[in-house]
């Protein structure tokens, strides 16, 4: 393990060398991990068989990929220098009136399209442009001291750009053949403490649909081996926000993680429901590409030791441990693309029957300030 400031100098000679990189770090962790890739080839994967680091846009259509083989895996131990408070000081200049305009009438649009049938609930998401005189690496030092309960990482590509990030959710965690993923939906800011947060009857309502929705696909595809195991739904906090959780787990029926993936992405918390409905609302209404937001991320069979448990009169059984292969991948969310002197920020919201247009609104307003608040020092 490095030193802090040699790990962070081998991440800038990378930007200025435009080599593939990604940075990151886990929730509730103090190591920050790199995969610096040595070569200038462009990977990708359509079967995740590969170890490595995965980047997915949300459409399905390109998986960057970093492989282990070839990068040089470094690592740093960081610690924030700011109370874990996860608090948000961003104040806004002036309110957009063109935008709010624009993402209202795409919403009372998709309200219209629930109500004809065609769909239960649609996640609808805009794109917004802030200037910032911050570096880089800057930012992303911000966003690890911001959020240390977040999946915080920043993944450069010549193919992609520059992305940055602190994302609440887990799309799946797979290490052998066991699998956990969650729902997570509703959103209202927190105003002091968990216990006290009520949610409304359409926010319930949403997260059922979420949790449901993972299930039915998981069935589809086949891929737990017996049943599929739900916790009852649990209030979680993510950044100045607060969301509903269900945890889901089950044993996979065989050991192809695409299969398991394509269940998943992309859920409900993202999309909609029915998903291929949802999907083809977005893709034709929304008002820009969503790139790589809402799309996925994270570690791909990696290989991990994994000491086992062992009687202490038994020498020989201590020095023995085995060899799990894991996966943990995130879904990209509150997360942004850096280009000189800009970052180019996605924010959306879950959309149902009884959803208000003005609300919606505020509420992509309230998301925005959790990320644009690492712009500023």
């Amino acid at each position: 393990m490095m030193q802090a400031m040699a790990f962070f100098n081998a991440l800038e000679d990378h930007i200025n060398k435009n080599l593939a990189f990604v940075a990151y770090r886990k929730p509730d962790e103090n190591v920050i991990k790199a995969f610096l890739q040595k070569d200038k080839q462009s990977y990708t994967t359509t079967d995740f068989s590969e170890s490595g680091f995965v980047f997915s846009d949300f459409c399905g259509t390109k998986s960057l990929l970093i492989p282990e083989a070839n990068s040089e895996v470094i690592s740093t131990e960081y610690k924030s220098e700011k109370p874990a408070t996860e608090t948000s000081e961003y104040i806004p200049e002036i309110t957009n009136t063109e935008a709010q305009k624009q993402h209202e009438a795409l919403v009372a649009k998709g309200i219209a399209e629930i109500k004809s049938g065609s769909m239960k609930k649609v996640v609808l998401a805009r794109k917004e442009q802030n200037p910032t005189q911050l570096s880089v690496l800057s930012i992303f030092k911000n966003v690890l001291e911001n959020y240390p309960k977040a999946f915080c990482y920043i993944w450069s590509h010549p193919e992609s750009g520059i992305w940055i990030g602190a994302t609440p959710e887990t799309l799946v965690k797979v290490e052998r053949n066991r699998f956990k993923t969650m729902a997570l939906a509703g959103t209202q800011a927190f105003k002091g403490t968990i216990d006290e947060a009520a949610w409304t009857p359409k926010e319930v309502e949403e997260q059922q649909i979420v949790s449901d929705e993972i299930v039915q696909k998981l069935k589809d595809f086949k891929v737990a081996a017996g049943e599929i195991n739900l916790s009852d739904p649990y209030t979680v906090k993510a950044g100045n926000l607060l969301h509903i959780r269900t945890d889901i787990s089950g044993v996979l029926d065989n050991d192809n993680l695409s299969n398991l993936l394509e269940s998943l992405h992309p859920t409900p918390a993202v999309c909609g429901f029915p998903r291929e409905n949802a999907k083809e609302f977005i893709l034709k209404n929304e008002h820009s590409d969503r790139e790589f937001y809402s799309g996925f991320l994270g570690e791909i069979n990696l290989k991990q030791e994994v000491k086992r448990n062992s009687n202490r009169r038994n020498q020989e059984n201590q020095a023995y441990a085995s060899i799990s292969k894991q996966s943990q991948i995130f879904v990209n969310l509150r997360c942004m693309k850096l280009t000189e002197g800009k970052a180019e920020i996605f924010i959306g919201g879950g959309i149902t029957a009884d959803s208000n247009p003005a609300a919606e609104w505020e509420e992509t307003v309230n998301k925005s300030y959790t990320i644009k608040s690492v712009l500023v020092n």
